[in-house]
């Protein structure tokens, strides 16, 4: 039986500031997204650090072990819980998480992970190439350019942390009708993508077939990876992709969209998938 045990998140935090405005100036208490690290353990064992916005941690572990090839089914993963992480006042921390699996455990990272970016320290290219149980070029998903042009204002709607702070990226999944079924929000653009995806697995919907992937940001390509691992068709992102994203897209078969702004968009590749 899967058992998890989760702790409330240290969304936010709140600093003074020196506010200036043309000849005004004045201090002032502003709110932060909080940036901490998070230990992730298998079998009681390290295995990465990486720097996130507390919250949905235990997504965030699912999802970056499907993202590197490890997990890719709800009973691969037994438990999650916190372990006793310590601050100054020895009060709990909840930054190290420990993962109990039925899979063999991967190798420990000899680096941390930092939330600008989810390979960094990666030998080589070919080491991000995960072989993904499931393949997405054959998905039968079709969306409207209407349906597409829609989804992110939606996606901001739902953005209640970025609300408070404006600095948190957003990844937000949506069916093939545009209903949101997840969003989750990180300083990292990859912590994100891997909330979204650890909460499917979670949830027994891997792999995310018929579905379309909308991130705040850029497109990497290391979410282009992320999104293939999880079985997503469509990925769409508000601001630009690189061109390695674009030629892993296009090798996958999956739809990449960029610059989803208003009506316009550029759809780099899979674009039989958007009908006009």
């Amino acid at each position: 039986m899967t058992t998890y045990r989760a702790a409330m998140g240290r969304l936010t935090a709140r600093r003074k500031v020196v506010r200036i405005d043309g000849e005004s100036t004045v201090t002032r208490p502003d709110t932060l997204a909080v940036e901490e690290p998070l230990e992730i353990r298998v079998d009681g064992k390290p295995l990465t650090v990486t720097m996130r916005t507390p919250g949905d941690d235990m997504d965030l572990a699912a999802g970056f072990l499907v993202s590197e090839g490890v997990l890719s089914r709800t009973d691969q993963l037994t438990s999650m819980r916190y372990c006793a992480g310590a601050d100054e006042s020895g009060q709990n921390t909840y930054n190290v998480l420990d993962l109990d699996l039925t899979v063999p455990p991967p190798q420990p990272r000899a680096f941390y992970t930092t939330s600008s970016c989810g390979i960094c320290g990666t030998a080589s290219l070919e080491a991000v190439r995960q072989t993904t149980t499931y393949g997405v070029a054959d998905d039968q998903l079709t969306v409207t350019p209407r349906l597409l042009s829609a989804l992110p204002d939606r996606l901001r709607e739902a953005q209640k942390v970025f609300d408070k702070t404006g600095g948190l990226h957003a990844a937000g999944l949506f069916d093939r009708s545009g209903e949101l079924l997840c969003l989750r929000e990180d300083v990292g653009r990859h912590n994100a993508v891997d909330k979204v995806v650890g909460w499917a697995l979670r949830e027994g919907r891997l792999p995310l077939t018929g579905s379309v992937l909308l991130v705040s940001g850029r497109t990497s390509f290391e979410l282009v990876q992320k999104a293939w691992m999880a079985g997503i068709p469509c990925l769409a992102a508000v601001s630009a992709p690189s061109s390695l994203a674009v030629d892993l897209a296009t090798e996958a078969g999956m739809t990449l969209v960029g610059f989803l702004r208003g009506d316009t968009m550029n759809v780099y590749s899979g674009a039989q998938r958007v009908l006009r």
